[in-house]
Protein backbone atom coordinates (compact mmCIF):
# COMPACT_ATOMS: atom_id res chain seq x y z
CA UNK A 1 0.00 0.00 0.00
CA UNK A 2 1.54 3.54 -0.69
CA UNK A 3 2.88 5.53 1.90
CA UNK A 4 0.74 7.84 4.00
CA UNK A 5 2.74 10.75 2.76
CA UNK A 6 2.33 9.22 -1.39
CA UNK A 7 -1.60 9.36 -0.73
CA UNK A 8 -1.77 12.58 0.74
CA UNK A 9 0.38 13.39 -2.77
CA UNK A 10 -2.34 11.91 -4.55
CA UNK A 11 -4.85 13.69 -3.15
CA UNK A 12 -3.76 16.98 -3.59
CA UNK A 13 -2.81 15.86 -7.18
CA UNK A 14 -6.88 15.11 -7.68
CA UNK A 15 -7.63 18.50 -7.00
CA UNK A 16 -5.00 20.27 -8.76
CA UNK A 17 -6.31 18.03 -11.93
CA UNK A 18 -9.77 18.92 -11.09
CA UNK A 19 -9.31 22.58 -11.88
CA UNK A 20 -7.46 21.91 -15.39
CA UNK A 21 -11.11 21.13 -16.54
CA UNK A 22 -11.24 19.00 -20.08
CA UNK A 23 -7.76 20.23 -21.06
CA UNK A 24 -6.07 17.09 -21.86
CA UNK A 25 -2.66 18.03 -22.46
CA UNK A 26 -2.09 19.97 -20.03
CA UNK A 27 -3.49 17.40 -17.30
CA UNK A 28 -1.16 14.60 -18.87
CA UNK A 29 1.57 17.45 -18.43
CA UNK A 30 0.69 18.10 -15.02
CA UNK A 31 0.85 14.19 -14.08
CA UNK A 32 4.09 13.76 -15.49
CA UNK A 33 5.45 16.45 -13.41
CA UNK A 34 3.86 15.29 -10.39
CA UNK A 35 5.10 11.75 -10.94
CA UNK A 36 8.49 12.64 -10.10
CA UNK A 37 8.48 13.57 -6.46
CA UNK A 38 5.40 10.96 -5.88
CA UNK A 39 7.55 7.64 -6.48
CA UNK A 40 11.59 9.71 -6.43
CA UNK A 41 10.98 9.05 -10.55
CA UNK A 42 14.04 11.22 -12.55
CA UNK A 43 11.78 10.88 -15.37
CA UNK A 44 7.96 10.51 -16.45
CA UNK A 45 6.25 9.96 -19.68
CA UNK A 46 2.79 9.63 -21.15
CA UNK A 47 2.69 7.81 -24.43
CA UNK A 48 -0.22 7.52 -26.51
CA UNK A 49 0.21 4.70 -29.49
CA UNK A 50 -0.20 5.93 -32.70
CA UNK A 51 -0.26 4.26 -35.87
CA UNK A 52 2.55 1.34 -34.66
CA UNK A 53 4.70 3.67 -32.70
CA UNK A 54 4.58 5.11 -28.56
CA UNK A 55 4.68 8.56 -29.20
CA UNK A 56 6.14 10.96 -26.45
CA UNK A 57 3.01 13.27 -25.56
CA UNK A 58 3.66 14.52 -22.46
CA UNK A 59 7.50 14.47 -20.18
CA UNK A 60 9.00 15.41 -17.42
CA UNK A 61 12.43 15.40 -16.04
CA UNK A 62 15.12 13.18 -17.80
CA UNK A 63 12.19 12.51 -20.46
CA UNK A 64 11.74 16.28 -20.92
CA UNK A 65 14.38 16.45 -23.96
CA UNK A 66 12.59 13.53 -25.75
CA UNK A 67 8.85 14.92 -25.89
CA UNK A 68 7.95 13.82 -28.89
CA UNK A 69 9.70 10.58 -29.41
CA UNK A 70 8.55 7.95 -31.27
CA UNK A 71 9.48 4.23 -30.55
CA UNK A 72 8.08 1.19 -32.23
CA UNK A 73 5.46 -0.89 -30.87
CA UNK A 74 6.78 -3.98 -31.30
CA UNK A 75 10.49 -3.61 -29.62
CA UNK A 76 9.74 -1.40 -26.76
CA UNK A 77 8.38 -2.20 -23.13
CA UNK A 78 5.38 0.41 -23.70
CA UNK A 79 4.09 -1.42 -26.38
CA UNK A 80 3.92 -4.46 -25.13
CA UNK A 81 1.98 -2.89 -22.18
CA UNK A 82 -0.52 -1.53 -24.82
CA UNK A 83 -0.71 -4.56 -26.20
CA UNK A 84 -1.19 -7.11 -22.98
CA UNK A 85 -2.54 -4.62 -20.92
CA UNK A 86 -0.69 -5.86 -18.16
CA UNK A 87 1.25 -3.10 -15.43
CA UNK A 88 5.46 -4.14 -16.56
CA UNK A 89 8.17 -3.61 -14.23
CA UNK A 90 11.58 -3.28 -15.73
CA UNK A 91 14.17 -3.84 -12.96
CA UNK A 92 17.59 -3.50 -15.13
CA UNK A 93 17.63 -2.29 -18.33
CA UNK A 94 20.59 -3.63 -19.44
CA UNK A 95 19.12 -7.25 -18.70
CA UNK A 96 15.75 -6.82 -19.88
CA UNK A 97 15.45 -8.04 -23.62
CA UNK A 98 11.70 -6.16 -23.71
CA UNK A 99 12.96 -3.06 -23.32
CA UNK A 100 14.27 -0.24 -26.26
CA UNK A 101 17.97 -0.27 -25.46
CA UNK A 102 18.93 2.36 -27.54
CA UNK A 103 16.07 4.36 -26.20
CA UNK A 104 16.78 3.78 -22.34
CA UNK A 105 20.59 4.91 -23.41
CA UNK A 106 19.44 8.24 -25.07
CA UNK A 107 18.44 9.00 -21.38
CA UNK A 108 20.68 6.49 -19.26
CA UNK A 109 17.92 4.64 -17.91
CA UNK A 110 18.52 1.47 -15.53
CA UNK A 111 14.81 1.51 -14.14
CA UNK A 112 10.99 2.07 -15.12
CA UNK A 113 7.68 0.85 -14.38
CA UNK A 114 5.03 1.31 -17.40
CA UNK A 115 1.96 1.50 -16.83
CA UNK A 116 -1.38 1.15 -19.10
CA UNK A 117 -3.81 4.06 -19.52
CA UNK A 118 -7.63 2.51 -20.36
CA UNK A 119 -10.18 4.45 -22.53
CA UNK A 120 -13.39 2.81 -22.99
CA UNK A 121 -12.04 -0.86 -22.65
CA UNK A 122 -8.83 -0.41 -25.22
CA UNK A 123 -5.57 0.09 -24.00
CA UNK A 124 -4.71 4.09 -25.48
CA UNK A 125 -1.35 4.54 -23.69
CA UNK A 126 1.09 4.47 -21.01
CA UNK A 127 2.27 6.70 -18.06
CA UNK A 128 5.76 5.65 -17.80
CA UNK A 129 8.06 6.58 -14.43
CA UNK A 130 12.23 6.01 -15.13
CA UNK A 131 15.37 5.82 -12.56
CA UNK A 132 19.14 6.19 -13.84
CA UNK A 133 18.94 3.37 -10.54
CA UNK A 134 18.69 -0.31 -11.13
CA UNK A 135 15.39 -1.75 -9.06
CA UNK A 136 14.50 1.57 -8.32
CA UNK A 137 10.59 1.28 -7.67
CA UNK A 138 8.52 -0.70 -5.26
CA UNK A 139 5.09 -2.59 -5.55
CA UNK A 140 3.73 0.73 -3.51
CA UNK A 141 5.20 3.06 -5.95
CA UNK A 142 3.41 1.10 -8.97
CA UNK A 143 -0.10 1.56 -6.62
CA UNK A 144 0.36 4.90 -6.19
CA UNK A 145 1.35 5.68 -9.31
CA UNK A 146 -1.84 3.47 -10.59
CA UNK A 147 -3.86 6.14 -8.62
CA UNK A 148 -2.32 8.87 -11.17
CA UNK A 149 -3.71 6.56 -14.05
CA UNK A 150 -6.91 6.47 -13.23
CA UNK A 151 -6.86 10.39 -13.16
CA UNK A 152 -5.30 10.54 -17.14
CA UNK A 153 -7.67 8.01 -17.73
CA UNK A 154 -10.69 9.76 -16.74
CA UNK A 155 -9.81 13.19 -18.21
CA UNK A 156 -9.24 11.28 -21.40
CA UNK A 157 -13.22 10.08 -20.86
CA UNK A 158 -14.51 13.70 -20.47
CA UNK A 159 -12.57 15.40 -22.33
CA UNK A 160 -13.51 13.73 -25.97
CA UNK A 161 -17.03 12.45 -25.04
CA UNK A 162 -17.11 8.33 -25.77
CA UNK A 163 -15.22 9.79 -29.46
CA UNK A 164 -11.71 7.89 -29.47
CA UNK A 165 -10.79 9.29 -32.90
CA UNK A 166 -10.80 12.28 -31.08
CA UNK A 167 -8.23 11.03 -28.05
CA UNK A 168 -4.84 12.32 -30.11
CA UNK A 169 -6.53 15.41 -31.31
CA UNK A 170 -7.10 16.82 -27.74
CA UNK A 171 -4.07 15.31 -26.51
CA UNK A 172 -2.29 17.73 -29.30
CA UNK A 173 -3.85 20.66 -29.10
CA UNK A 174 -4.07 23.69 -27.27
CA UNK A 175 -8.01 23.70 -25.94
CA UNK A 176 -8.23 27.43 -25.95
CA UNK A 177 -7.10 28.17 -29.38
CA UNK A 178 -7.03 24.90 -30.89
CA UNK A 179 -3.46 25.45 -32.05
CA UNK A 180 -1.18 22.83 -32.03
CA UNK A 181 0.44 22.33 -27.88
CA UNK A 182 4.24 21.61 -27.24
CA UNK A 183 4.07 18.01 -27.60
CA UNK A 184 2.63 18.14 -31.73
CA UNK A 185 5.06 21.13 -31.95
CA UNK A 186 7.95 19.20 -30.80
CA UNK A 187 7.10 16.04 -32.78
CA UNK A 188 6.43 18.10 -35.81
CA UNK A 189 10.10 19.95 -35.22
CA UNK A 190 12.07 16.52 -34.53
CA UNK A 191 10.23 15.19 -37.98
CA UNK A 192 11.29 18.11 -40.34
CA UNK A 193 14.94 18.15 -38.68
CA UNK A 194 15.09 14.72 -39.61
CA UNK A 195 14.06 15.70 -43.18
CA UNK A 196 17.15 18.41 -43.45
CA UNK A 197 19.56 15.92 -42.20
CA UNK A 198 18.35 13.80 -45.37
CA UNK A 199 18.65 16.95 -47.17
CA UNK A 200 14.94 17.61 -48.71
CA UNK A 201 14.57 20.83 -47.02
CA UNK A 202 15.66 23.64 -44.40
CA UNK A 203 14.00 24.74 -41.59
CA UNK A 204 12.64 28.46 -40.35
CA UNK A 205 11.60 28.57 -36.72
CA UNK A 206 9.98 31.77 -35.12
CA UNK A 207 9.44 31.95 -31.10
CA UNK A 208 6.74 34.56 -30.22
CA UNK A 209 5.79 36.17 -26.71
CA UNK A 210 3.04 38.00 -26.70
CA UNK A 211 3.21 41.26 -24.90
CA UNK A 212 1.05 42.99 -21.80
CA UNK A 213 -0.68 39.36 -21.17
CA UNK A 214 -0.46 39.61 -17.68
CA UNK A 215 -1.37 43.42 -17.53
CA UNK A 216 -4.53 42.33 -19.37
CA UNK A 217 -5.28 39.67 -17.16
CA UNK A 218 -3.98 41.91 -13.94
CA UNK A 219 -6.49 44.90 -15.06
CA UNK A 220 -9.25 43.55 -17.16
CA UNK A 221 -9.88 39.92 -16.03
CA UNK A 222 -9.21 36.76 -17.44
CA UNK A 223 -11.73 36.43 -19.75
CA UNK A 224 -10.19 39.80 -21.19
CA UNK A 225 -6.93 37.90 -21.25
CA UNK A 226 -8.06 35.01 -23.05
CA UNK A 227 -9.94 36.95 -25.58
CA UNK A 228 -6.43 38.69 -26.36
CA UNK A 229 -5.04 34.76 -26.49
CA UNK A 230 -7.52 34.04 -28.91
CA UNK A 231 -7.30 36.89 -31.43
CA UNK A 232 -3.42 36.77 -31.48
CA UNK A 233 -3.69 33.41 -32.42
CA UNK A 234 -6.24 33.88 -35.18
CA UNK A 235 -4.04 37.08 -36.47
CA UNK A 236 -0.86 34.60 -36.00
CA UNK A 237 -2.46 31.81 -37.76
CA UNK A 238 -4.27 34.18 -40.68
CA UNK A 239 0.02 35.71 -41.19
CA UNK A 240 1.38 31.84 -41.87
CA UNK A 241 0.76 28.99 -44.38
CA UNK A 242 -1.26 25.93 -44.40
CA UNK A 243 2.12 24.08 -44.76
CA UNK A 244 3.26 26.12 -41.36
CA UNK A 245 2.97 24.41 -37.75
CA UNK A 246 1.13 27.27 -35.11
CA UNK A 247 1.74 26.39 -31.73
CA UNK A 248 0.52 27.55 -28.56
CA UNK A 249 3.41 26.48 -26.20
CA UNK A 250 3.11 27.90 -23.22
CA UNK A 251 0.50 30.66 -21.52
CA UNK A 252 1.75 33.62 -23.43
CA UNK A 253 4.53 31.47 -25.23
CA UNK A 254 3.82 30.95 -29.09
CA UNK A 255 6.07 29.18 -32.03
CA UNK A 256 5.86 28.79 -35.87
CA UNK A 257 7.90 26.09 -38.10
CA UNK A 258 8.15 27.11 -41.46
CA UNK A 259 8.06 24.55 -44.20
CA UNK A 260 8.51 25.02 -46.45
CA UNK A 261 11.67 27.11 -46.16
CA UNK A 262 14.04 28.05 -48.37
CA UNK A 263 16.21 31.03 -47.81
CA UNK A 264 17.12 33.53 -44.94
CA UNK A 265 14.79 36.58 -46.13
CA UNK A 266 11.82 34.58 -45.71
CA UNK A 267 11.84 35.17 -41.77
CA UNK A 268 12.32 38.48 -41.86
CA UNK A 269 9.50 38.99 -44.43
CA UNK A 270 7.25 36.60 -41.50
CA UNK A 271 8.18 38.48 -38.94
CA UNK A 272 7.13 42.16 -40.77
CA UNK A 273 4.01 40.08 -41.73
CA UNK A 274 3.11 39.15 -38.51
CA UNK A 275 4.17 42.46 -37.27
CA UNK A 276 1.69 43.67 -39.71
CA UNK A 277 -1.27 41.78 -38.68
CA UNK A 278 -1.42 42.99 -35.16
CA UNK A 279 -0.94 46.76 -35.86
CA UNK A 280 -4.70 46.58 -34.91
CA UNK A 281 -5.80 46.30 -31.28
CA UNK A 282 -8.26 44.22 -30.50
CA UNK A 283 -11.90 46.27 -29.04
CA UNK A 284 -13.01 44.68 -26.09
CA UNK A 285 -15.92 45.81 -23.81
CA UNK A 286 -15.19 49.64 -25.20
CA UNK A 287 -11.54 49.23 -24.49
CA UNK A 288 -8.97 48.74 -27.17
CA UNK A 289 -6.18 46.29 -26.08
CA UNK A 290 -2.95 46.52 -27.66
CA UNK A 291 -1.65 42.90 -29.30
CA UNK A 292 1.98 43.07 -29.65
CA UNK A 293 4.72 40.17 -29.43
CA UNK A 294 8.21 40.02 -29.72
CA UNK A 295 10.04 37.90 -31.85
CA UNK A 296 12.90 35.34 -32.64
CA UNK A 297 13.50 33.78 -35.35
CA UNK A 298 16.09 30.81 -36.56
CA UNK A 299 17.20 28.76 -39.36
CA UNK A 300 18.80 25.40 -39.97
CA UNK A 301 21.87 25.15 -40.85
CA UNK A 302 23.07 28.82 -40.33
CA UNK A 303 21.80 28.91 -36.52
CA UNK A 304 22.65 25.51 -35.73
CA UNK A 305 22.49 21.68 -36.52
CA UNK A 306 20.62 20.44 -33.60
CA UNK A 307 16.94 21.86 -33.21
CA UNK A 308 17.92 22.45 -29.71
CA UNK A 309 19.95 24.67 -30.14
CA UNK A 310 17.76 26.19 -33.12
CA UNK A 311 14.86 26.86 -30.09
CA UNK A 312 17.72 28.38 -27.89
CA UNK A 313 18.95 30.76 -30.65
CA UNK A 314 15.50 31.60 -31.77
CA UNK A 315 13.99 32.11 -27.91
CA UNK A 316 17.51 34.44 -26.79
CA UNK A 317 16.59 36.34 -29.80
CA UNK A 318 13.02 36.56 -28.86
CA UNK A 319 13.85 37.77 -25.51
CA UNK A 320 16.63 40.52 -26.64
CA UNK A 321 14.20 41.58 -28.89
CA UNK A 322 11.52 41.79 -25.68
CA UNK A 323 14.77 43.26 -23.69
CA UNK A 324 15.00 46.33 -26.45
CA UNK A 325 11.09 46.91 -27.24
CA UNK A 326 11.04 47.40 -23.06
CA UNK A 327 13.73 49.75 -23.07
CA UNK A 328 12.35 51.98 -26.14
CA UNK A 329 9.06 52.29 -24.05
CA UNK A 330 10.84 53.24 -21.40
CA UNK A 331 10.51 57.43 -20.61
CA UNK A 332 14.10 59.21 -20.10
Amino acid sequence: MPSRQQLKQVIKIQSETAKLGLDLGRVMQFVVEETLPLVGAEGAAIELAEDGQMVYRAASGIAEPHLGLRLNMETSLSGHCVQTGEILHCSDCLSDDRVDKAACARMNLRSMIVLPLTFQDTTVGVLKAMSTSVDKFSEDDIEAIGMLCDLVAASMYYSVKYDIDKLVYRATHDSLTGLANRSLFMDNLKNSHQQTELGYTSLGLLMLDLDGLKQVNDELGHQAGDAMILEFSKRLKGATRSTDTVARIGGDEFAVLLLPFDKSDQLTAFTARIHEALAKPLAYNDRLISIQASIGSAELPSDGIDFNQLLEVADQRMYENKRRRKMSQTPE
